[in-house]
């Protein structure tokens, strides 16, 4: 999964890695221990609207 979600949206390693944490953080606030696709989804739609800001 890891590397269809890096190639899909062309992102470096430490973007990736951003994601990730990003995803860990919204996994957290939703009181889940794993992290699944929807938080992965979200975190880079927030990544995507930074930087269109």
């Amino acid at each position: 999964m890891h590397h269809r979600v890096m190639n899909r949206f062309q992102l470096s390693a430490r973007t990736y890695h951003r994601i990730l944490k990003l995803s860990r953080t919204i996994a957290d606030l939703k009181g889940k221990k794993d992290i699944d696709v929807s938080d992965i989804s979200l975190a880079i739609k927030m990544r995507n609207l930074d930087k269109a800001l």
